[in-house]
């Protein structure tokens, strides 16, 4: 699988990465045998990026994949992980006392000395504008417990922010053919600054599989019944802001563009790993044949500019009313 280098970290990571929030809660349970194979699948088909957060599972998807790194040591991944969602999202919280403490975490559920990235977790605005957050930070990769820092955003605005910081590694945004913002300022200036893109959400939450229909019911337990409205957390985590009923409508004319042998999901990571300052995508999965379908959507040939120019189409008609103002 094609490698890129994540902005100023020096490593190489697969184009295609893993996220792991599905193995750690929120999704609906997924048993310990499971997500180890989802790992497996993943690293079998060539994916070297693994994204990861304290919260999730309160630790339980850290733990997994810590688990996994000790069987099979040659994997050659690079683990991301982020901190500073365990406590009151109260800017006072996110000092260095506290950033050793929840790595000190960290480095303990993956069985490591060292930390290949920290990002914060969608911290308050105010917090990354912040020069002592970001001093604490760099004295984290000084003392050894971190090797690089980037920050995972909810706006554009705060993407700006943080690559604007000459410590930041990488940017983790919501990006998707349903949210197309990120397009206008925030790519460009990552990729001038030398800031690596991992590119969350990147099939809102399903939709962009084409799976799902208006009747679709999911889990109590998962976030796209109980956060629709951001009852939990940001909702533009949840179908990427997008209502459900224009989100499956915008999905079918969605589907309708995937190349020949390629599924709708397969066409939406395509069209990300394309777009020019993207470092890499980390699609969930919640089986190893998803995983194993994902990872293949980095052998697709790019997506013709007939197709760009659809995707632009129905973000404009369907879906720019709903997202494009508020993150």
């Amino acid at each position: 699988m094609e490698q890129r280098i994540i902005g100023r970290t020096g490593q190489r990571v697969s184009v295609v990465g893993l996220g792991t929030w599905q193995l750690g809660a929120d999704w609906g349970e997924v048993e310990e045998k499971d997500a180890l194979a989802v790992l497996d699948a993943a690293v079998e088909e060539g994916v070297t990026f693994f994204d990861t957060a304290d919260v999730y599972g309160d630790g339980r998807s850290e733990q997994l994949i810590g688990a996994y790194l000790r069987e099979r040591p040659d994997a050659g991944v690079t683990v991301a992980t982020k901190m500073g969602r365990r406590v009151a999202l109260d800017p006072a919280l996110y000092t260095l006392d506290n950033f050793r403490a929840w790595t000190d975490r960290s480095r303990a559920n993956l069985g490591v000395d060292r930390l290949d990235l920290v990002q914060l977790h969608c911290p308050p605005t105010p917090v990354h504008s912040s020069d002592a957050v970001f001093d604490a930070l760099d004295t984290l990769v000084e003392e050894g417990r971190i090797a690089a820092y980037g920050v995972s955003v909810e706006t554009c605005d705060e993407a700006l922010t943080a690559i604007a910081r000459q410590g930041t590694a990488s940017v983790q945004i919501i990006f998707n053919a349903f949210r197309l913002k990120p397009l206008e300022r925030v790519l460009p200036a990552a990729a001038e600054a030398g800031v690596g893109i991992i590119a969350r959400v990147p099939l809102a939450s399903g939709l962009l599989s084409g799976k799902y229909t208006k009747d679709t019911v999911f889990p109590a337990d998962d976030h796209r019944t109980y956060n629709r409205h951001g009852e939990s957390f940001d909702q533009g985590e949840t179908f990427s802001g997008v209502d459900f009923a224009t989100g499956v409508e915008a999905a079918v004319e969605f589907a309708a563009l995937a190349p020949e042998g390629a599924t709708p999901a397969q066409a939406a990571l395509r069209w990300i790993i394309q777009q020019p300052g993207v470092t890499t995508v980390i699609p969930g999965a919640r089986s190893p044949e998803q995983a194993r379908a994902n990872a293949a959507a980095a052998a697709l040939a790019p997506l013709p500019e007939a197709t760009l120019r659809a995707v632009r189409e129905i973000y404009d008609g369907r879906i720019r009313a709903q997202v494009h103002h508020r993150w």
